[in-house]
């Protein structure tokens, strides 16, 4: 019997690769003497982790690079070559994350996506044909503005001066300078992992809704969201580029809308980017069942996670999904109609969450045994 084991991240436990590697142990484990194959491709949807995922999937390699964190301090970061050798993967995270600084340096006014341009940069002189861009947990709000300057783009204010880094001083801006612009449009293409719809401004954009996320206040809000208005009025004069309504464009303080201008990136369902970049497809065609999971499984599950997209592909493929999970709650009849078989929580009895996220190892590795023991003694 063949198991694909393709769990997201149990946040705050378990990265993807952990999880995975637990739910192959347990399987073995309540296999015994029976012959099994487990073929482990651990997911993420665009945030952290997503490198470290693709690249273990796919037996690519990590790339430690220097870039400059949100505030400009420069760090030891990182990007991802896939085993193809013609994709790179960078999380955004890395460079311009809020996990990089403390909550009372948080000021969206003055952070800058410049380290997520450097990782990029860095990706693309690598020699491979696409990058993939994963645009979760973002410190920012400034449009890319910052990743285009280290791609070699001038944002000015009317005295031809450049404009200093973060969301508040796009207010300001008066034209794009592009003539010294580097990135290889021609040969690299980009794409974002983005599973946001919001525009890029207004009442659903960027700043109203994910600003508060990064220490906005309702006065930072207004001049961050007047910035990111006048940024798309210049880069639709300049660039001949209107992304202010495109979904996803207010992902990420605006990153979405700038790669999309500059670079000519497509916006796609983080899950989907990643299960296309694994290969998931061709190895489902010889699964006989995909045990999935993450930190916590609900009636929001089927809505764009990990769980519902291989749910999703599984399910129009005719292979059973089990999924595992820190907790299961909620109405769950959604994805059951959808084709999930079954949802377990790690948890056998009553405990603490302390207690289970410090050993949600063993946990899993528990329940993926009783798993395995249950789904062979039916083959039986």
């Amino acid at each position: 019997m063949r198991f694909l084991v393709c769990p997201d991240s149990f946040r705050g436990s378990l990265s993807s690769v952990e999880a995975a590697d637990a739910i192959a142990r347990g399987i073995r484990i309540g296999a015994a003497e029976t012959a099994v194959e487990v073929v482990t491709i651990p997911l993420a949807d665009g945030g952290e982790g997503t490198v470290e995922a693709l690249v273990r999937a796919t037996g690519g390699e990590i790339r430690r690079v220097t870039a400059h964190d949100p505030l400009g301090r420069e760090i030891e970061s990182f990007y991802g070559v896939l085993g193809d050798g013609k994709s790179a993967v960078v999380e955004m995270a890395a460079a311009s994350g809020l996990t990089l600084f403390s909550e009372s340096e948080q000021n969206p006014l003055v952070t800058s996506t410049f380290g997520t341009g450097e990782l990029m940069r860095a990706a693309a002189e690598s020699g491979v044909e696409k990058i993939i861009v994963g645009i979760g947990g973002s410190a920012t709000n400034d449009a890319g503005s910052g990743a285009m300057t280290a791609l070699g783009a001038r944002f000015l204010d009317a005295n031809g001066h450049e404009l200093p880094p973060g969301g508040g001083a796009l207010v300001d801006l008066d034209r794009i300078d592009m003539s010294e612009f580097a990135f290889p449009r021609d040969r690299v293409r980009v794409e974002v992992a983005c599973d946001v719809t919001n525009p890029l401004v207004g009442p659903t954009g960027a700043s109203a809704v994910f600003g508060p996320q990064k220490g906005a206040t309702h006065e930072m809000i207004e001049r961050l969201d007047a910035g990111l208005r006048r940024w798309a009025e210049v880069a639709k004069r300049d660039l001949g580029k209107d992304v202010a309504d495109l979904p996803g464009a207010g992902a990420a303080g605006g990153l979405g809308a700038g790669l999309a201008a500059f670079l000519d990136a497509t916006l796609r369902s983080g899950i989907d980017i990643v299960l296309d970049a694994v290969g998931f497809d061709d190895q489902l065609k010889r699964a006989d069942l995909v045990i999935t999971g993450e930190g916590k499984i609900d009636e929001q599950t089927s809505f764009g996670k990990a769980v519902g997209g291989v749910l999703k592909r599984a399910s129009a493929a005719g292979v059973p999904v089990v999924a595992v999970a820190g907790s299961c709650s909620g109405d769950l009849r959604p994805l059951y109609d959808a084709g999930l078989t079954a949802a377990f929580s790690i948890a056998p009895g009553p405990m603490s969450l302390d207690y289970a996220m410090k050993h949600a190892s063993e946990l899993l590795i528990s329940l993926s045994a009783n798993i395995a023991r249950l789904v062979l003694a039916e083959g039986t």
